[in-house]
C-alpha cells in the first residue's frame, strides 16, 4: 500500500513536471514583446533655468474670479453669459460626455455580463442529414430560451488598464474644457479691452477734431487780416477733414469689435450693440507667486490636459503587453430548449453549459507587435506634447512679464512726452494767433501732441492686454483637485519600467 502511495505521487510530480514544460514551451512559442520599449521621459519643471526670467516676488495666484481686478461689471456679466451659451465651450462638454460614456464602457469590460435570449424558429429539417426520424423531412417549431453569464477573469489586467486609460482620457477632456473656457475668458477679456482702447483713441481723434477746427478758425481770421493765403485755409481744411475721419474709422472699428464680443459669447450681431463703452481698472501689482515653475503643473489646464494623456498611453502599453498573455473567459448558461409548444416548459427541455474559453496568441504574424509599438508610438508623441506644453508655458509667462515691466518703464517716459508735447502744441497755436508763428510749425506740433497722447494711450492699453494674458498665462484661477493623483501614477515614464522597458 506504501509503495503504490509513493508511485502515485510520483506520478502526481511527473505528470505537473510535464504540465509545467508543456505551458513554459507553448508560452515560449507565443508571440512576445522582446526588444520593444520607449525611453522617453516627461520633463521636470526644476530642469529649466527661470531664476532670472521668472523671479520668486510672492505673489499670488489669479482667482477664479480674476477679471473682478478690473472693477467692470459689464465684463463679468459678458464673461458669464458666454460661459452658459458659447458653442466652443458646448463642443467642449460634448467631448467630455463622450470621454465620460468610453470610461464607462471600459468599466463594463471589467464585470460579468449576464444576457436573456429567447428565439422561435420553424424549420424544416433534411431527411439525408444528422437528424433521425421521426423528425428527418419534417417541420419543427424550436422553441429556445438561454439565460447567459459570463466573465472574463483578466489574469493579466488587460481590461483593467483598458478602464485606466479610459478615465485619464476623460479627466484630459476634463481638463481641455477648462482650457477652452480660460481660452474663451481670455479672448473676451482681451477683446473688450481692445474696445476700450478704441474708445480711448476716439476721444483722442476727436481732441484732434476741435484742435484743427480751432486751426481753421485762427487760419481764417488771418487771411482777413492778410497774415496768410487760400493755401493755408485749403491745407487747415484738408487735415480737419481728415481728422474726422479717423473717427469715422475709429466708430467702424468699435462696431466690428462689438460684432466680435457678441460672436465670443454666443450671441447674435445685435447683441453686440448693446454693449457699453468699458470702464475697466488699471488691475491688481504685478508680482509672480513663488514656487511657480512646480505649481504650474496643477494651476495650467493645458499642462494638466497633456499629463493625463501621457498617463492614458501608459496603461494603453501596459493593455498591449497584456494582449500577448492567455486569455481566459468562464461562461455558464441555463434555459429551455424543445420542438413545439408543449413541452416547452417541461422539466425534460431544460439545457445548462458551463466552462471555461482560453484564448492564446501564437502566431498572429506580427499584429500584436505592430500594435504595440503604434502604443508607444502614441505614448513617445503624449511625452513630447506635453513637454512641449510646459516651455512653451514657461515662456509665455516670462514674456508676458518682460513685456509688462517694458511697458511699465515705457509709460513714465512717455507721459513726460505727452506733457511736453501739449505744452508745445497750445505755445505754438498762442503763437500763431499772435502772428509770431507759421501755420507749419502749428501743425507739427500738433501731430506731435497727436502722436504723444496715442502712445500713452496704446501703452496703458498693451500693459492691460498683457496683464490679462499673464493671469491666463498663470492658469486664470484654475486648480486641478487630481494633481496628487496624477503625481503619483506611472505616468513620469522614469518610474515606470513596464511602459520604459528598462
Amino acid at each position: 500500500m506504501k509503495s503504490q502511495t509513493c508511485g502515485s505521487g510520483i506520478g502526481t510530480r511527473a505528470l505537473k513536471l510535464s504540465a509545467s514544460a508543456i505551458c513554459a514551451a507553448v508560452l515560449s512559442a507565443c508571440a512576445n514583446y522582446a526588444g520593444i520599449h520607449s525611453d522617453k521621459q516627461i520633463a521636470e519643471p526644476q530642469q529649466f533655468e527661470i531664476s532670472k526670467s521668472l523671479p520668486a516676488e510672492h505673489g499670488h495666484w489669479p482667482d477664479a474670479d480674476w477679471v473682478e481686478q478690473f472693477g467692470d461689471t459689464q465684463l463679468r456679466a459678458l464673461i458669464a453669459e458666454a460661459l452658459k451659451g458659447s458653442p466652443t465651450l458646448e463642443q467642449a462638454r460634448g467631448r467630455v460626455s463622450a470621454a465620460q460614456a468610453f470610461s464607462e464602457t471600459a468599466k463594463a469590460a471589467t464585470l460579468p455580463r449576464v444576457d436573456a435570449n429567447y428565439s422561435l424558429m420553424r424549420q424544416q429539417y433534411s431527411s439525408t442529414a444528422m437528424i433521425p426520424p421521426p423528425y428527418a423531412g419534417s417541420w419543427q417549431t424550436e422553441n429556445k430560451g438561454l439565460l447567459r453569464a459570463s466573465y472574463d477573469l483578466d489574469l493579466w489586467g488587460k481590461n483593467r488598464e483598458a478602464l485606466k486609460a479610459a478615465v485619464s482620457q476623460m479627466q484630459a477632456s476634463r481638463a481641455d474644457e477648462e482650457a477652452v473656457k480660460l481660452a474663451l475668458n481670455t479672448a473676451i477679456a482681451r477683446t473688450y479691452n481692445e474696445l476700450a482702447r478704441l474708445y480711448v483713441l476716439r476721444d483722442v481723434a476727436l481732441q484732434e477734431v476741435a484742435h484743427r477746427e480751432e486751426i481753421d478758425r485762427i487760419t481764417a481770421g488771418r487771411i482777413a487780416t492778410g497774415l496768410d493765403t487760400q493755401v493755408e485755409r485749403k491745407t487747415a481744411q484738408a487735415n480737419l477733414a481728415m481728422s474726422r475721419a479717423s473717427v469715422a474709422a475709429l466708430d467702424g472699428r468699435i462696431l466690428t469689435t462689438r460684432y466680435q464680443l457678441a460672436a465670443l459669447i454666443g450671441a447674435g450681431p445685435d447683441r453686440g450693440l448693446s454693449i457699453e463703452r468699458p470702464a475697466l481698472g488699471i488691475g491688481d501689482e504685478v508680482r509672480l507667486p513663488d514656487n511657480l515653475p512646480a505649481d504650474l503643473l496643477s494651476r495650467r489646464p493645458d499642462i494638466v490636459a497633456a499629463r493625463w494623456r501621457v498617463d492614458a498611453m501608459t496603461h494603453e502599453v501596459k493593455k498591449a503587453k497584456a494582449e500577448f498573455y492567455p486569455d481566459i473567459n468562464l461562461s455558464a448558461a441555463i434555459g429551455l430548449d424543445a420542438f413545439g409548444f408543449g413541452r416547452f416548459l417541461s422539466a425534460g427541455s431544460r439545457t445548462a453549459s458551463v466552462g471555461p474559453a482560453i484564448h492564446l496568441p501564437i502566431f498572429d504574424a506580427g499584429a500584436l507587435r505592430a500594435q504595440l509599438k503604434d502604443r508607444y508610438a502614441e505614448f513617445d508623441y503624449a511625452v513630447a506634447a506635453y513637454n512641449q506644453t510646459l516651455v512653451a508655458v514657461l515662456a509665455n509667462v516670462a514674456t508676458q512679464l518682460g513685456q509688462i515691466r517694458s511697458s511699465d518703464a515705457q509709460l513714465a517716459d512717455a507721459e513726460a512726452a505727452q506733457q511736453a508735447a501739449q505744452s508745445a502744441d497750445q505755445l505754438a497755436i498762442t503763437q500763431y494767433k499772435a502772428g509770431l508763428a507759421n501755420q507749419l510749425t502749428v501743425l507739427n506740433a500738433d501731430v506731435t501732441a497727436l502722436s504723444a497722447d496715442e502712445a500713452v494711450a496704446n501703452l496703458k492699453m498693451n500693459r492691460r492686454d498683457q496683464q490679462i494674458s499673464l493671469a491666463s498665462a498663470l492658469g486664470g484661477g484654475y486648480v486641478d483637485t487630481s494633481a496628487e493623483a496624477i503625481h503619483g501614477t506611472d505616468a513620469v515614464a522614469q518610474t515606470n519600467p513596464a511602459v520604459t522597458g528598462r
